[in-house]
C-alpha cells in the first residue's frame, strides 16, 4: 500500500513542512497491523525480524518484522500493561530462549516465553503498580521500580528490596558504574549500590548512597549517555547532564526559550510560557551529541563543544514523544499530532553566525544562567548554531498520538499508537526490488524461465 504522504503547508505557521515528492523519504509503502483495541503503548525488539508490541489492553503480541504477520499473542494481565523488558532465560544445554517481562497495572509481572507464548512466570507480590523495568547485564540481574525498588535474578528470584520510597514511585532507572543504579522518584534521583553475596555474606543487599535534588520538578526522562555520564530532564525543561562516577552535575539548563520581544515573535512568546512546551519527554543520543526532544521541538547538544549545534523548536504541532537516531546523521521523532518525521543534521556554511537565545543550553559552566549575559543579543555569536535539522520525510498514516517506533535496518520502521494501531512503513525501492527478485525465482522454480546461452 503507498503511504499517504501530506503536504501540510496551508496554514502559515513555523512548522516546516515538505511536499508530496519526498525524494529522500524512503518509507513509501506501509503496512498496518491490527491487533490491539485500546491504546498502543510499547514496543519492543525481540530479534532481527521480531518485535512485540503492548499498550493499555493488557496484551503483547510478537509481530514478524518483514511480513507484518502476526505470530503470538500473549494474554495474561487484566489491566494496562506499564512496562515491558526482554533478556535471555538461563541456558541450560540448549539454546537461551528469549523471555519478555511485563509489568501491569494489575501489580504483576509475567515473565513470557517470547517463542511460545508460555506463562514462565507470574509475580504477584507487589505492593503497588511497577512503573519500569530493566536488565542489569553486569551483575546478571533485573530490577522491577514502583513504590519500591525489586531486585531478581534470571531465576526470578527476589534477592533483595529496598522499603517504600515514595507514593510518587519509580518512573525510570539506568545502570551506572560501581555495581551502582539510577532511579528517577519525582523531583529525586536516588543513586543505589547492589552489594552481592561475598565469603562473609550470602545475600544481596541494596542500598541507598545518596540522593541528588537539584530538579525542581518531576523528572521525565533518564537515559545513559556513556560509561562516564547520564542525561535527565524534566517536565519544566530542566536539562542536567550528571558524571556517573561522582554524580556531580556536569551541565545544567532550563532556558530553552528566552521570552525577549527582541528574540521571538508574539506568537512564540505565548506559546513557550506553556510549561508543556518545554517538557523533556525523551533523550536518544550517540557518541557525539544528546538528542533532546523539548516540547514541540529537538535540540541537539555536542558533547565536546559543550553547547547546542541544531534546533528546531517547532519541530511537530504538539508534544514530541520519542526520538531515535538512524544512521546517516538521521533522526526520527513521533508526536502527539500523529506524525512521524525524518530530520537529517546537515552542516551549515559558514557565514555570518545568527544571533540565537542565551537560555539555549548555556553548558559552559555550571549553574543557572547569568541574567546580566543576555543583555546584547549581538554578543552571542560563539553560541550560534552550527549545525541545522532538515525535514526529509513526514510519514502520515496514524490519526491519533504517535506513542513510539522501533527501527529495524533490514525491515524497516514499526509505529505505534492511540489510534489501536501499528504501523509498517518499508523501504518503497528495496521492497520493489524483493518482490522481482521473488518473481523471478518462482519462474525459474516453475521451469518458466529460460536463461539464454
Amino acid at each position: 500500500v503507498k503511504s499517504a504522504l501530506c503536504y501540510r503547508g496551508e496554514k502559515k505557521s513555523p512548522l516546516q513542512t515538505i511536499g508530496e515528492e519526498q525524494t529522500q523519504n524512503p518509507y513509501t509503502e506501509l503496512l498496518v497491523l491490527k491487533a490491539h483495541h485500546d491504546i498502543v503503548r510499547f514496543l519492543v525488539q525481540l530479534d532481527d525480524y521480531r518485535f512485540a508490541s503492548a499498550g493499555d489492553d493488557g496484551i503483547v503480541v510478537v509481530w514478524n518484522a518483514q511480513t507484518g504477520e502476526k505470530l503470538l499473542e500473549l494474554n495474561g494481565h487484566t489491566q494496562k500493561i506499564t512496562a515491558i523488558i526482554t533478556f535471555s532465560s538461563l541456558g541450560s544445554c540448549e539454546e537461551k530462549n528469549q523471555l519478555i517481562l511485563t509489568a501491569s497495572a494489575d501489580r504483576t509481572v509475567i515473565v513470557w516465553d517470547g517463542d511460545t507464548a508460555r506463562q514462565v512466570q507470574r509475580i504477584s507480590c507487589f505492593q503497588s503498580t511497577v512503573k519500569c523495568l530493566t536488565v542489569l547485564q553486569r551483575l546478571d540481574v533485573w530490577l522491577s521500580g514502583g513504590n519500591d525498588l525489586c531486585v531478581w535474578n534470571r531465576k526470578l528470584d527476589l534477592l533483595c528490596k529496598t522499603s517504600h520510597l515514595s507514593d510518587t514511585g519509580i518512573s525510570a532507572l539506568v545502570e551506572i558504574p560501581k555495581k551502582c543504579v539510577v532511579a528517577a522518584v519525582g523531583k529525586e534521583l536516588i543513586i543505589f549500590r547492589l552489594v552481592a553475596p561475598t565469603g562473609g555474606s550470602l545475600e544481596w543487599d541494596i542500598l541507598e548512597v545518596k540522593r541528588l535534588l537539584d530538579h525542581q520538578d518531576n523528572i521525565l526522562s533518564l537515559i545513559n549517555v556513556n560509561d562516564l555520564s547520564f542525561v535527565t530532564g524534566s517536565h519544566i525543561g530542566e536539562l542536567i547532564i550528571w558524571d556517573a562516577l561522582d554524580w556531580t552535575m556536569q551541565a545544567y539548563e532550563r532556558n530553552f526559550w528566552d521570552p525577549s520581544p527582541q528574540l521571538d515573535t508574539q506568537q512564540e512568546i505565548k506559546l513557550c510560557q506553556k510549561s508543556n512546551d518545554i517538557s523533556i519527554h525523551h533523550f536518544t543520543c550517540d557518541e557525539e551529541n544528546v538528542f533532546a526532544a523539548v516540547g514541540r521541538g529537538l535540540y541537539v547538544y555536542n558533547l565536546q563543544m559543550k553547547r547546542v549545534i541544531a534546533c528546531q523548536k517547532t519541530a511537530h504541532d504538539s508534544n514530541v514523544l520519542h526520538i531515535a537516531k538512524l544512521p546517516n546523521r538521521q533522526l526520527i521523532s513521533c508526536s502527539e499530532d500523529g506524525s512521524v518525521r525524518i530530520w537529517e543534521l546537515r552542516e551549515k556554511q559558514q557565514l555570518a553566525a545568527e544571533p540565537v537565545p542565551t537560555g539555549f543550553f548555556n553548558m559552559w559552566g555550571f549553574g543557572r544562567v547569568n541574567k546580566q549575559a543576555s543583555q546584547p543579543v549581538k554578543k552571542q555569536q560563539e553560541n550560534a548554531t552550527s549545525c541545522s535539522l532538515e525535514l526529509i520525510g513526514d510519514l502520515i498514516g496514524h490519526s491519533s498520538s504517535v506513542e513510539m517506533f522501533l527501527y529495524f535496518e533490514d525491515h524497516g520502521l514499526v509505529t505505534c499508537s492511540a489510534d489501536h494501531l501499528i504501523i509498517l512503513w518499508k523501504n518503497g525501492e528495496r521492497e520493489s526490488g524483493l518482490r522481482s527478485l521473488r518473481l523471478f525465482q518462482k519462474l525459474e522454480e516453475n521451469g518458466d524461465l529460460y536463461l539464454a546461452v
